[in-house]
């Protein structure tokens, strides 16, 4: 059996902040921009690589009560709804360039008791973004 990811979600509150996060600062390419407005679907992901990531707006699942609704935008403000590791060869230079582009920096690079280098920055939505040093 030969299982890959594919394809991990991510919410999003405002597209257009969005998509300058994860095209223009991290240098993801777009697959896929679907829906109007607030409502759209953005498939991202890193050039060569055959993982996205599908940013969605949370509000359009309808299964969701109004309580939950508000217990996920609630999280998604403190940063505690939904994360995402990603790896780098150049931490420093990934931080800076992050750092620079006026990312909200969590965790400036730092060597973890448990073995690795990395930095914790969250995108517009309130996700927490981990990138670590590949070795």
């Amino acid at each position: 059996m030969n299982i890959t990811i594919f394809s991990s979600f991510l919410p999003h509150t405002d597209p257009e902040a969005s998509l300058a996060f994860y095209r223009d600062l991290l240098g993801f390419e777009v697959r896929l921009d679907v829906g109007q407005g607030a409502m759209r679907w953005i498939t991202v992901g890193p050039a060569g690589q055959d993982t996205s990531v599908v940013l969605y707006p949370p509000a359009a699942d309808p299964s969701l009560t109004e309580d939950e609704q508000r217990t996920i935008a609630e999280m998604m403000a403190k940063g505690t709804f939904a994360s995402l590791l990603l790896a780098t060869a150049d931490l420093d230079a990934a931080f800076e360039a992050l750092e620079a582009g006026g990312a909200d920096i969590v965790q400036e690079p730092i060597e973890q008791d448990y073995g690795v280098r990395d930095f914790a920055v969250r995108d517009p939505a309130g996700n927490m973004l981990r990138v670590q040093e590949r070795r």
